[in-house]
This record gives structure tokens, sequence and C-alpha cells, in this order.
């Protein structure tokens, strides 16, 4: 991959069924796996309570991760591969913030602002997320 051709997508990845270490390991392998596509960084998988779920699966706590990925996709082509993975690991939407397998957020991609039916970026509601601010500060990002 040419360096200047490639952009910064950065993930949310989480997961609230077991094995949830394991469908983050999955989701990180699926990713890299893009065409034209690498990861740059990871963070730490942190373990966090579920928000904004029915409260019959409050007690599913979940574990999350921030993945920072160099790739020559664009974002629309992205996204989809992303619910792909979601699909290809198992991903029910059945209840609205139920329990999953895997969840995977398109945060940011090079900057971009876009408001369509199927992407919104940046992510809406990242800077809301606590489990999503903080892991990137960690990694010394903004979005």
């Amino acid at each position: 991959m040419e360096k200047n051709s490639s952009t910064r997508a950065i993930v949310a990845l989480g997961s609230n069924i077991e094995p949830r270490a394991g469908y983050l390991a999955r989701a990180r392998d699926a990713l890299a796996a893009f065409p034209h596509t690498r990861i740059a960084q990871a963070g730490a998988v942190e373990e966090t309570e579920p928000v904004d779920v029915p409260g019959e699966y409050a007690h599913m706590k979940f574990l999350n991760q921030i993945v920072v990925l160099e790739t020559a996709l664009g974002p629309l082509d992205f996204s989809r591969r992303m619910h792909e993975v979601e699909d290809a690991l198992g991903r029910v939407r059945t209840v609205r913030n139920g329990p999953r397998t895997i969840d995977i957020d398109l945060i940011d991609f090079g900057g971009i602002r876009m408001d369509t039916p199927e992407l919104t970026l940046p992510h809406p509601r990242a800077r809301e997320r606590d489990f999503v601010m903080r892991p990137l500060a960690a990694l010394g990002l903004g979005v």
C-alpha cells in the first residue's frame, strides 16, 4: 500500500457475548484482511459497562477496543465491508442495543464529514462514549 494513498480509519470494536476476546480478535484479523488495509495501532482491550441497553441485558459487560487502520478503500466500501464482518461473526440485530457477538463502529475516516442514510462521519455519538474517547486519548488521537 502506498503511504500517500492511504486514509486513517478509526474503528471501535465491542462484544458482550462470549467468547468476547475471541470475537474482538477475529474482527481485528478480518479488518486487517481488507484489500490495501493494515492495522496501524490497536488500543488496549477494556471491559466496560453496557450503555443504553435494555434492562435485561444490563449485566452483560462489554469488551471494547479502538483499532486504527490505514486503508486505500473509500469510506462507503470500508463501512460495507465492516458490516459484512459483523454478519460473518454472527451479529444479530433483533433487539435495539441488545447483545452482540461483535459491534464495529466507524468513528472517523480521514476527517471526512458525511451524512447519508448509509453512513454518518464522524460517528455521531462517539464524543458521548467514554469507552471510545478514553482509549482514543490513550493512543494520542482525537476525533
